[in-house]
């Protein structure tokens, strides 16, 4: 029996090590719907943003309240070029009219990301996505933890080890920002400037505060939304890009080695 036990303990060791050195190269990061619904939802904000711009540009002006036009005071001008020739811009050309297409794409783009939005939503809620990877901790919320963690995006620091496998309590809070407060918010101001939709839903636009307002704040959740996408770029090239785009298209990363 005792001449057994070596035997027994070196395959129990490489048994061990085989099944810790393989999950290790290979490690599982995102699940497949939440891979399909990044890039989705990707494709469909880059073709909003496209066209909501030369939608923008029928009439680079933005005000406050019901109405607005070009006798009233913008809070906001853009100094653009217009596609409009009732738009005065101080410019002597007008650009080619392209809103044909440019409203067929949007409405059409942000159908596509309503439906993955909700479908992911869904998703996070049945299957435990949102309390597992999103939800912080009690602890992470304290001012001490916050205010590291601020500091280390800020030095643009790489994450370690504890943070490979896992979003930081920046990071969650930010995602659940995007998720909970600026998508829905992005939906409910571009129905409140469809015409058919306040007239059975008043209440949507008359909350706002007028169609002007709901096409201000339309715009400036945009800025906060491409704000956001370009500082996640940003902070997925300090992270690690090659490792950081495998693991968001094929689920799977190698884990850092420092």
């Amino acid at each position: 029996m005792n001449a057994s036990l070596p035997i027994a303990d070196r395959s129990a060791r490489a048994m061990s090590s085989s099944a810790t050195a393989v999950p290790a190269a290979h490690r599982k990061c995102h699940s497949a719907l939440v891979r399909v619904t990044h890039w989705t939802t990707t494709v469909a904000f880059l073709a909003l943003l496209v066209s909501g711009g030369e939608i923008v540009l029928s009439h680079p002006r933005f005000y406050w309240g019901e109405t607005g036009n070009v006798n009233t005071r913008p809070w906001l001008n853009l100094h653009l070029p217009s596609s409009r020739d009732t738009v005065p811009t101080g410019y002597g050309y007008v650009l080619p009219d392209q809103n044909g297409w440019s409203r067929y794409l949007h409405f059409q783009a942000a159908w596509l990301a309503v439906g993955t939005g909700l479908f992911y939503v869904l998703f996070g809620f049945f299957a435990g996505h949102f309390r597992r990877n999103l939800l912080p901790a009690a602890f992470d919320l304290s001012i001490k933890e916050l205010g590291s963690s601020l500091v280390r995006h800020l030095r643009f620091e790489r994450p370690g080890k504890e943070e490979a496998w896992s979003y930081n309590v920046l990071q969650r809070l930010t995602y659940l920002l995007v998720i909970f407060v600026l998508f829905p918010l992005m939906i409910w101001t571009g129905l409140a400037m469809s015409f058919g939709f306040t007239s059975e839903f008043p209440e949507a636009v008359r909350l706002l505060g007028g169609q002007q307002t709901a096409r201000s704040l339309h715009f400036l959740v945009t800025i906060f939304l491409v704000l956001f996408l370009l500082i996640h770029v940003l902070m997925v090239f300090f992270a690690g890009f090659r490792n950081r785009m495998r693991a968001m298209i094929t689920g799977r990363a190698t884990p850092p080695t420092e």
